[in-house]
């Protein structure tokens, strides 16, 4: 007896396009470096950011499962965020709906960071690549949701190591898929990872001015 089979929303999408896997990749790759961190190591600044890591892992965790929320109502907004409260802890805080418990330590903070990638996974494994919802950077597609999430792990992860003193150097096909779906204005001629960090005022590019202030282009594409 044969089974009609249906495709995934990816199944749909172009070699370059942002997948979940790309995404989860992306989560794990993280969570493994940042396990390598020293637990009294959490309270320095991240890089060159104002935040503590521990504050900038919750940002990114909560960067993951704002995006994620974004697509599950049936009728995802189109005008603005589902209605979350977003609160900082302390003045100059980041402002989240996302906090860990700190008794839980690192390996706490660090499971909220991969349970908050693994909502937004599964949402943009699941979600037909036609839905629509609002971001700030334009109205966006599962795909669009993928790349955000993935740049936001991607580039903050470089914060963290380098407030904690680890190595990251993350796989340049993942990087250049990103780049190619949120900054299709930029060189593409360069080696993605620094061309990524330099995308989002991280460093130096040669031959470029240093970015002060930037954003990407989360619009669908086609």
């Amino acid at each position: 007896m044969s089974r009609s089979t249906s495709l995934s929303p990816e199944a749909a999408l172009p070699p370059s396009a942002v997948t979940a896997d790309d995404l989860d990749r992306a989560v794990q790759l993280a969570v493994s470096v940042l396990r390598q961190a020293p637990p009294t190591a959490w309270d320095g600044r991240a890089g060159s950011l104002e935040w503590d890591c521990w504050e900038t892992v919750e940002h990114l965790s909560d960067d993951l499962f704002a995006y994620a929320v974004q697509l599950g109502p049936r009728r995802p907004p189109l005008e603005g965020n589902v209605p979350f409260v977003w609160e900082s802890r302390r003045p100059g805080g980041p402002a989240n709906a996302v906090h860990a418990d700190r008794a839980a330590g690192p390996a706490g903070l660090l499971q909220v960071l991969e349970a908050s990638g693994a909502l937004l996974v599964a949402m943009v494994r699941t979600t037909p690549p036609e839905v629509r919802a609002h971001h700030v950077f334009g109205v966006s597609d599962p795909e669009g949701f993928a790349a955000m999430g993935a740049v936001e792990t991607l580039v903050h992860t470089h914060d963290l190591a380098k407030g904690l003193g680890l190595a990251w150097n993350p796989p340049a096909d993942l990087c250049a898929r990103v780049l190619t779906r949120l900054f299709p204005d930029i060189p593409q001629d360069a080696d993605p990872w620094p061309t990524l960090l330099w995308a989002t005022g991280r460093a130096e590019l040669p031959g470029q001015p240093r970015r002060t202030t930037w954003r990407w282009d989360g619009s669908v594409r086609g």
